[in-house]
């Protein structure tokens, strides 16, 4: 099975994924052995894929940039129709800029459009295909769950609730209903009626997701199935795997102690500090241009200085100053420290535009210059903020055991927070995030940020 940072992936969605990028790459190769004919194709074979390759992934790229990859919920083919249209038109646009740059990797013209329309098509008519087996929840994996309580609820919402999930409940088992069952899964008073009721090679798992296991837990039955070939997985465990985050309130400290991840090897540092530095600097330099033109915009603008020094918990709780462009007014926080909020009336003209596109963040880098902060990592919280969390959170504390990062899982997973409720939301991907570290790990967060950023999501 395939797992990407524990996080599990289906095979049907990575036949789906790369059988696009198939149909791009082949329809374009195949309207060309049409015009040139099959013995020129050959005779400049390398070339030929070279050009196919760069339009599939800038193609896909593209598609995944304007959520066609997210299919949570259900896409009508118009509206899937129209985002191909922009996805495609974003991508002739950068393939403009490519074929300026290389002018050898220009496609004629005719053979391009062509393969343009048969692409549309063909990605349409696999769409359709594959839509229709979401819909009907074909190729998934069935799964009993072991309670009807708290965490259980929260599994079948992760499951149910989405329509490309993986899995599919079969059941629960339990001495009362679950809330969330909107697709009738039957219940159980025990695992002894799950051989009467339901069918073998229907389940593969049986999910232990008791609220409270203590004395509850129906050791030798579990074991009989496990003898037979069901897999028994922990509910934490996994709800991790197909959620991406870890559920705080349901853990408990032994699950974390026991857990692999959570640290760096001293090597893994040192590749994550050097990394660090060498995207920073890029970064500050491709980004100068637009540091210069913000700086002297809200320097005209309002009055006060252009930069915002705070105080922010860093890394072993050690408090630190981090910089910013001033977004807001000078006298935002005459009445105190407050979270910042939808629509915020404290917010300059320009601080709206700086931080949809988060180029008030960019000082930061000076930051993660001077060690202080990482570019991947937990968000920084103020001290009066940390102390009022970690008093009502478990686990918060753990947050502060890496360097806090300019971008980080939680922020390209979740909106911006504004609540002790979105604070516990925020921990559960920034838990997940720690115990999945690694190098691959903050360049996904990197390049996942390159969207958040060009479509102005979880800013305030």
């Amino acid at each position: 099975m395939p797992f990407i940072f524990n996080k599990y992936y289906h095979i049907r969605d990575m036949v789906f994924f790369l059988g696009e990028g198939l149909l791009i790459f082949l329809s374009l190769l195949a309207v060309d052995c049409l015009y040139k004919g099959g013995f020129m194709v050959q005779m400049n074979l390398v070339e030929e894929l070279v050009r196919s390759g760069i339009v599939t992934i800038v193609f896909q790229l593209n598609l995944y940039f304007f959520d066609l990859y997210d299919l949570k919920t259900d896409l009508s083919l118009s509206l899937t129709a129209t985002r191909i249209t922009q996805a495609f038109g974003v991508g002739c646009i950068l393939l403009g800029g490519i074929y300026y740059s290389l002018p050898e990797m220009i496609i004629p013209t005719r053979v391009f459009w062509t393969g343009y329309l048969i692409i549309c098509v063909m990605i349409l008519i696999w769409r359709a295909v594959y839509y229709f087996i979401l819909r009907k929840r074909m190729f998934v994996r069935g799964i009993i769950v072991l309670g009807t309580g708290k965490l259980a609820e929260d599994i079948s919402k992760e499951i149910e609730g989405k329509q490309d999930s993986p899995y599919k409940i079969l059941g629960f088992i339990g001495e009362r209903e679950t809330i969330f069952n909107p697709n009738n899964a039957r219940f159980y008073k025990d695992l002894d009626e799950i051989d009467l009721l339901t069918p073998r090679r229907q389940m593969e798992r049986i999910v232990v997701a008791l609220d409270d296991r203590r004395g509850k837990t129906p050791i030798t039955r579990l074991l009989k199935f496990k003898m037979q070939g069901v897999i028994i997985e922990q509910g934490i465990s996994f709800y991790e795997r197909v959620a991406g985050r870890l559920l705080v309130e349901n853990m408990e400290p032994s699950w974390i102690i026991y857990s692999a991840g959570f640290s760096l090897s001293r090597w893994q540092s040192m590749v994550k500090r050097v990394t660090d530095i060498i995207l920073s600097l890029v970064i500050l330099l491709i980004s100068s241009p637009v540091m210069l033109l913000a700086a002297l915009i809200i320097k005209i603008e309002s009055a006060g200085p252009v930069f915002y020094s705070q105080e922010r918990v860093g890394r072993k709780n050690i408090p630190f100053k981090v910089h910013k462009f001033r977004s807001m007014r000078q006298d935002a926080e005459r009445n105190g420290a407050v979270w910042a909020m939808e629509n915020d009336n404290r917010v300059t003209r320009f601080g709206k535009i700086s931080r949809k596109f988060r180029i008030d963040e960019l000082p930061q880098l000076w930051n993660v210059l001077n060690g202080d902060m990482s570019l991947v990592g937990p968000r920084p919280e103020r001290p009066v903020f940390v102390e009022r969390l970690a008093e009502i959170i478990p686990f918060y504390q753990i947050r502060h055991d890496v360097k806090p990062g300019i971008t980080g899982w939680a922020q390209v997973c979740y909106p911006y927070g504004a609540s002790e409720k979105d604070a516990l939301r925020k921990l559960e991907y920034d838990l997940y995030y720690m115990k999945n570290l690694s190098l691959s790990m903050d360049l996904l967060v990197v390049f996942m940020t390159v969207k958040t950023v060009l479509f102005k999501k979880g800013s305030r």
